[in-house]
């Protein structure tokens, strides 16, 4: 007892697949890639690679599998417990008129698509909130 330490940091990382004007996203490169890259040369110490997840570039598309990472991410599925240690959402975007790699210091979580995603859809200003409550019933809101 007390001998175990600190739990290790999560990082469960996503990207998207290709969309319209980016026939080959990059994102969707670096997230495949980068289980056999983190087998190969290891995390740091207390940091642990939790899953790679490339979404559909779809606002309905992308809904499934976010909402099955958020849980997971939480919940240990194996005895159905909260997860204790702490844990990461890292996803990887892509900006198709930049020839580098940028950091967001502030995002605003809006859905306003220039042109229809994936799936025809093609909002404008519309907010998208996780909504704080019990970690079963979180929900990512179109307004």
């Amino acid at each position: 007892m007390g001998s175990e330490g600190p739990s290790p940091v999560t990082v469960h990382v996503t990207g998207f697949k290709r969309f319209y004007g980016v026939a080959e996203n990059p994102t969707e490169k670096i997230v495949r890639n980068l289980q056999s890259f983190v087998e190969k040369r290891g995390m740091p110490k207390g940091l642990m690679l939790g899953s790679c997840t490339i979404l559909e570039a779809a606002g309905q598309g992308a809904l499934g599998p976010l909402y099955e990472l958020f849980e997971s991410s939480v919940v240990n599925r194996e005895c159905g417990s909260l997860n204790q240690g702490q844990v990461i959402l890292l996803h990887f975007g892509v900006n198709s008129g930049s020839h580098r790699f940028a950091l967001e210091n502030q995002a605003v979580n809006e859905a306003t698509f220039r042109c229809p995603d994936e799936l025809g859809w093609k909002p404008g200003f519309l907010s998208c909130h996780l909504m704080e409550a019990s970690y079963s019933q979180d929900r990512l809101h179109y307004q």
